[in-house]
């Protein structure tokens, strides 16, 4: 009885710490995305001939949508003012139909929920890595809370 509560405490323990390493790995990540954005409104700020309200900064991302179409032909695309305010414009294309989906974006989140190739756009534009980006280009999550994800 004692030898298995002291691998379920074993167990809990490892658990723990590795929640705990995730967590810190997280908050690493974000606090690096945010010094680089920090970074880039900083180089913008000494322009003082930029309207902020001027759409500023734009990534569209290629994809295949829907599994009956290839050739990357649906589209998300981010366009962003300095003041992180903007819209996510998402063309699905298919075979039969095309759906447009626009979304609006304040303070640098979404006001909806994006799917993962929004979600790729905006933090592209965000950072200032567009205007073409793919799904496989390595660009840090901006660990969106959930009261910000609408």
């Amino acid at each position: 009885m004692l030898v298995a509560v002291a691998v379920v405490g074993l167990v809990a323990g490892v658990a723990g710490v590795s929640v705990g390493v995730a967590a810190y790995r997280r908050a690493n990540q974000v606090v690096d995305e945010c010094a680089a954005v920090l970074r880039r409104q900083l180089q913008l700020a000494g322009t003082t001939s930029v309207d902020p309200k001027a759409l500023r900064d734009l990534a569209i991302v290629h994809y295949d949508a829907l599994k009956e179409m290839s050739g990357h032909r649906s589209f998300s695309l981010a366009l962003i003012n300095a003041g992180g305010d903007g819209v996510i414009i998402s063309s699905i294309i298919g075979r039969t139909e095309t759906r447009t989906y626009a979304k609006p974006v304040r303070d640098g989140y979404p006001v909806d929920g994006l799917s993962p190739e929004e979600n790729q756009a905006l933090r592209a534009a965000r950072l200032g890595k567009g205007p073409i980006v793919t799904m496989d280009d390595p660009l840090p999550d901006f660990g969106i809370s959930p009261s910000k994800a609408g």
